[in-house]
Order: structure tokens, then C-alpha cells, then sequence
């Protein structure tokens, strides 16, 4: 499981956005269940998200289907990628960052 930051001023329709992102992004639609929106799409058996506390973050919990070929795989990580970026409103370089200096790298 992962919890990503949320840019300040993108806080205050995140579970709105979760919803029409992965719409959007995989273009498959979400089933919701116990607070958590879920999809399968490509390379991800289960890909399951929902808003932190406060709407201050996303909490990712994923698991992969290590059965597909590699155009798969990389598809499916292209989309996760643009997901993240539309949702938190960081780049993929700004979440690395941001991820390396909580833990003090």
C-alpha cells in the first residue's frame, strides 16, 4: 500500500477526481466498496484507491498479474503513471522527490 500527497488546491473534489480519473485514464469503470474504488485493468489484478484523511493524500493498494506480456505491462504503467499525476497533481519526478525527502535521502 502507498499513500501519495495531494497538491494543495486539488484537496478539495479528490474523491470526485479518483472516480472520473480512472475513468479517464483506464477507461474502465470503478466498483466502490468499503470507502475504496477498485478496477482491473491490463497488468493490475486489483488496483484499489481512496482519499487519505483530510483529502491530503491518495492511498494506492495494487496487485499485479504476472501472467501478461510485456506490452501489457507497460501500458498498464503508462496509465498508472498519468493516473497519479492527474489525481495528486505532481509529476512522477515531483513525487520522487518529495518521497525522498521525507525519509530523509
Amino acid at each position: 500500500m502507498q499513500e501519495y500527497p495531494v497538491k494543495r488546491g486539488l484537496t478539495n473534489d479528490l474523491n470526485t477526481r479518483i472516480v472520473s480519473e480512472l475513468r479517464n485514464c483506464f477507461g474502465v469503470e470503478p466498483t466502490q466498496s468499503g470507502g475504496m474504488y477498485r478496477i482491473r485493468f491490463g497488468a493490475l489484478k486489483r488496483f484499489d484507491v481512496k482519499a487519505g484523511a483530510g483529502s491530503k493524500t491518495v492511498i494506492v493498494d495494487t496487485e499485479s498479474d504476472l501472467n501478461v506480456n510485456d506490452e501489457v505491462i507497460i501500458d498498464t504503467n503508462k496509465r498508472f503513471r498519468k493516473y497519479l499525476d492527474a489525481v495528486t497533481g505532481f509529476s512522477t519526478k515531483e513525487r520522487v522527490k518529495r518521497a525522498k525527502s521525507s525519509i530523509g535521502e
